[in-house]
């Protein structure tokens, strides 16, 4: 994660929710996947993209494609600064094997969102 990323956490309960990215005089926002969610705003926009946009979007189901070209339902497990570790969906399924891929951070473009 470049040094210049500036963390915004929710007031109430610290919750980190993104960061805000320098450009020029204003910045850009930036999810928990690293991705851009604003062009350039000014800090107060960018603030309140993150606070819109929550954390809600983390329990969403994703694909991730493999190697091979095929795509895989995926849910996230862990998302930091350093990596983003996502697991085949078993849909809850106890006892269902567990696959666990770890990506880069920011997010490749190789992990995309399903739409709902």
């Amino acid at each position: 994660m470049p040094e210049n990323w500036i963390e915004h956490r929710r007031g109430m309960g610290g919750e980190r929710l993104g960061w805000m990215k320098p450009v020029g005089i204003g910045f850009v926002a930036l999810d928990l996947l690293g991705r851009e969610r604003t062009g350039v705003v000014d800090w107060l926009e960018a603030e309140e993209t993150l606070e819109n946009l929550g954390i809600g979007y983390l329990a969403d189901p994703y694909e991730l494609q493999l190697d091979s070209g095929d795509w895989l339902r995926v849910r996230l497990t862990e998302t930091s600064a350093q990596e983003i570790r996502v697991k085949k969906d078993d849909w809850g399924a106890v006892g269902a094997p567990q696959l666990f891929y770890t990506l880069s951070f920011p997010a490749p473009d190789t992990l995309r969102s399903l739409p709902h």
